[in-house]
């Protein structure tokens, strides 16, 4: 079941990207600015991450914890997470910001599938 929902999750987070109005985050205290002390979140799913400063991320989606480990790399977000047993692999991720209220992280650099998180 978890193996289905994990699936389902992943192929419909490309389809919330928003339009274009985002701006590039490419700097890590910047991006720090943005998230601290708020919550990551997609209601849809149920999904809530926390990004630290110290490198962790740690939240819930779909009643299942998720716990990952960050750094920021050439001005990007690289991340691996572990979704209640599934691995989430490790992948560098352009971050994009609109009115302080939204990030969208796309994977593999900029080149990829996008999701975007309202900041809480």
């Amino acid at each position: 079941m978890r193996a289905f929902l994990f699936a389902v999750l992943m192929s419909i987070l490309p389809g919330l990207a928003h339009a274009n109005d985002f701006a590039p985050v490419r700097d890590k205290d910047e991006f720090l600015s943005l998230v601290k002390d708020k919550d990551l979140r997609i209601g849809l799913y149920n999904l809530t991450l926390k990004v630290t400063p110290d490198g962790r991320i740690n939240g819930r989606a779909l009643g299942w914890a998720i716990s990952g480990n960050w750094r920021w790399e050439d001005g990007y977000f690289c991340r691996d997470m572990d979704w209640s047993g599934y691995a989430i692999p490790f992948n560098c991720q352009l971050v994009e910001a609109r009115d302080g209220r939204d990030l969208r992280f796309t994977v593999d650099r900029g080149t990829g599938n996008s999701a975007s998180f309202r900041l809480r």
